[in-house]
């Protein structure tokens, strides 16, 4: 399997902009500029993007690993804070909330764990991942 996405640019660094797109199209020659990137201006960024890939790749691991030991959750909910340092992203963090019929707080955690070590984005990451859990 093969995924990919497009990026464009024009104009310098801090004046120019881009647009991004993705195979799937969910991204269509959407903005992103260093205002959207380094401020608050309208459009994505990569770092919010990397935020959404980790996210999202580790919810849907947790939810396998949960399911291969009997538990199927009602709603696993999970925000990615990447944090942007001096030109480096120095952590990926993980805010996961479950609500899981009939887990235990033990093996919650432990699930969330395994899930953290062994998603493929967390895998592809060179940085610090931390996690913080809550059960309902």
């Amino acid at each position: 399997m093969k995924r990919n996405a497009t990026a464009v640019w024009n104009g310098t660094g801090k004046e120019g902009s881009g647009h991004l797109s993705t195979q799937s199209t969910v991204l269509n020659k959407t903005q992103y500029s260093f205002n959207s990137r380094f401020a608050e201006g309208v459009g994505t960024n990569p770092e919010e993007l990397v935020a959404a890939a980790h996210a999202g790749c580790f919810t849907m691991k947790l939810t396998f690993i949960l399911n291969a030991a009997g538990f199927t959750p009602d709603e696993i909910e999970t925000k990615c804070t990447i944090t942007l340092d001096n030109g480096v992203i120095t952590n990926s963090h993980l805010e996961v909330k479950g609500t899981v019929p009939g887990v235990s707080q033990e093996q919650f955690t432990a699930s969330v764990t395994e899930a953290k070590e062994n998603c493929l984005i967390s895998k592809l990451y060179n940085t610090n991942i931390t996690v913080e859990s809550t059960l309902a």
